[in-house]
């Protein structure tokens, strides 16, 4: 009876013993696979686009959006200027990510030349010096949903405006012509814009971004600089 009583007592120990040996490599486990997931993984940074083109990642809506968009080197940064003159054409490039693991785009941007007269509040007047959007899936004939993050010259920031029939909502972040050429590092959450502004509790996946620089409804000309487009974890 001791040997047994003695056995059982040795056998729940051992037991014990497994159980938490198991429960520290399950927590091993778990720190290492986060930290193999990255902070923040590209979507584009333009690294090894051909300075001088057209990124070939990119696609224009239209074909004339071809010579609106280059990539330019400055101080070994490679990044796309745009330059548009009279016309409003989107770039976009395709590109899905796990939303819900990152959930906030980061991307750097500087406006060089504002469209006179521009005012997106008025759909007479809507063009943007720059402009980024996160587009998610819809429909093939209406087309995608989409967040839209402005600089404007004349609309303050936080103002939120709606167009292509409410496909598109729109989140001024930034007004005014900024003090020098330095440029400006954006952190959105967008999955907490998209799920606000289109009232929805689902986290879709991304179809891709997309950068607008237009000029058409002013007749005049915008230029913007756009660069290091990332999804982050926070």
């Amino acid at each position: 009876m001791s040997w047994s009583t003695t056995g059982g007592a040795g056998v729940t120990s051992v037991r014990r013993a497994a159980a938490g040996l198991l429960l520290a490599c399950v927590a091993l486990g778990v720190a290492a696979a986060a930290a193999q997931t990255p902070e923040c993984v590209v979507i584009d940074d333009f690294a090894r686009a051909r300075v001088g083109a057209f990124p070939t990642d990119w696609k224009p809506r239209k074909d004339s959006g071809l010579s609106v968009y280059t990539v330019v080197e400055e101080k070994s940064l490679r990044f796309l200027r745009a330059d548009a003159k009279g016309l409003g054409i989107q770039a976009v490039r395709q590109s899905e990510w796990n939303l819900a693991q990152y959930p906030v785009l980061v991307w750097q941007w500087r406006p060089r030349e504002f469209p006179k007269g521009a005012d997106e509040r008025d759909s007479d007047t809507n063009d943007s010096a720059l402009a980024v959007y996160v587009f998610v899936p819809y429909s093939r004939i209406a087309g995608p949903k989409a967040v839209k993050y402005i600089w404007s010259e004349k609309v303050p920031a936080g103002t939120i405006l709606s167009s292509n029939f409410g496909l598109t909502q729109v989140r001024v972040l930034r007004m005014g012509r900024p003090q020098g050429e330095d440029w400006v590092e954006e952190r959105v959450n967008a999955l907490g814009d998209y799920k606000q502004l289109f009232k929805e509790s689902e986290t879709p996946t991304p179809a891709g971004i997309g950068v607008l620089t237009d000029s058409d409804d002013t007749k005049s000309r915008a230029q913007g600089d756009y660069a290091n487009f990332r999804a982050c974890r926070g």
